[in-house]
Order: structure tokens, then sequence, then C-alpha cells
């Protein structure tokens, strides 16, 4: 397994188990094979080191040996998949359609799932009125998953499929009965193959909080 607590020279991630950026660099990381220090974080206990490194708190943040710090969770899953790539997450001809579907994701699906699945949060609208947005997405996805025979961009999982899926399954377990009477069975069949995976049940195993030690 390819994620250590080993305190090595190895590069650091902290993260924290059920955050989907977090999920999504996780992924790129195992799927590469990158051998990694994992920090389990708890966000409302964020240790010293991880603000030091990044004083916005959030996660994923990977530190490499050498020093560089990356914050953001597409950076961090192209930094693994150009160091290996073994499965054609990037295919040369794809990666602006990727990058286009996952900027997509991140700035206006993630609006409205954050409002759906918080609605209590934000009184202004009911939250089935947040759902009927975020199902626009589901729609597209739809749409794609039928056109490329179960994928999304291409006729196997891409970085695309990999990103956007932490956030798929975050939504679909909002209400999971409404999601899996809803028509999109494309959508369904290929959430529940990626949750079902090796590779989606390595990543989401438990780890222990991580403290510093203080001498």
């Amino acid at each position: 397994m390819p994620i250590s607590h080993d305190v090595t020279t190895l590069p650091i991630l902290y993260s924290f188990r059920r955050c989907p950026y977090a999920m999504r660099a996780r992924l790129a990381i195992t799927n590469s094979k990158i051998n990694v220090e994992l920090r389990e974080v708890i966000l409302k206990d964020k240790p010293a080191a991880l603000l030091a490194l990044s004083p916005k708190g959030t996660v994923p943040v990977l530190q490499l040996v050498e020093g560089q710090v990356l914050e953001e969770s597409i950076d961090i899953m192209y930094w693994a998949l150009q160091h290996h790539d073994p499965d054609q997450w990037l295919p040369p001809l794809l990666i602006e359609s990727i990058k286009a579907l996952i900027q997509e994701n991140d700035d206006e699906f993630k609006f409205w799932l954050d409002r759906y699945k918080y609605a209590d949060r934000h009184p202004e609208h009911s939250s089935e009125f947040y759902r009927t947005h975020c199902e626009c997405w589901f729609v597209k996805l739809e749409n794609l998953l039928v056109t490329n025979k179960g994928f999304l961009l291409a006729d196997h999982y891409t970085l695309a499929d990999m990103a956007l899926f932490p956030f798929v399954r975050q939504c679909a377990h909002v209400d999971r009965e409404w999601f899996l009477q809803t028509p999109y069975i494309h959508l369904q069949a290929w959430l529940d193959t990626l949750i079902g995976s090796p590779l989606f049940t390595t990543v989401m195993q438990k780890h222990p909080q991580w403290k510093e030690i203080h001498v």
C-alpha cells in the first residue's frame, strides 16, 4: 500500500478522510503507486505544522521532499500522474477536455452542492431548489456516460472521472433514496462501480489522527 505512517523522507500528505478534495488527491497518489507519509487531520483540530505550510488550513496539502508545497487537490493529482500514470488517466488528446470538465465541477456544481448539502445554512431557498441545480449537472454527466459507454470522456477512466467522483458521491448521499429513483441509471452504475472499486476501498481506510510530537 503506497500510503505510509513511517517518519521518513517521503512527501507528506495532510488529508481528511471524508473530504472530497482529499479523496481525489489520495486516489491519484495511490493509483500512481507513490509512497507518501499520510497525516490524517481533524479539521476542528488543525495541527500547527499544517497551518505553517498552508495558512488557509484546508486539505489536501502535499509537502514535497524538496520543500515545495502543493495546496490544491488538482495540482496534487497532476503531480502524481506526471510521475506515473499506469492507467492513462491523462491522455494527451483529452487534457483540455478534462480540465474544462473539472473546472465546471469545481466552480459551478460545487456551489450548488454545498447549498444542497447544507440547505439549513442557506434558507433563502429550499433544499429541492438547490437539488434541481445539482440535477442539471447529473443530466450532463449521464449524457457523457451514455456517449462514452460508461465513462465520462474516453473508453476508460480518466482524471475527469476520478476528480468528479467524490463530489457526485457526496451529492448522491445527501438523499440516497431520491438519487436511486432518478432516471440517471448510467450515473448510478458509474458511481456504484467506483465506490466498490479496490482503489476507493484502499483510499478510504481509516487512519488515526496525526499528532505533533513536542520535544
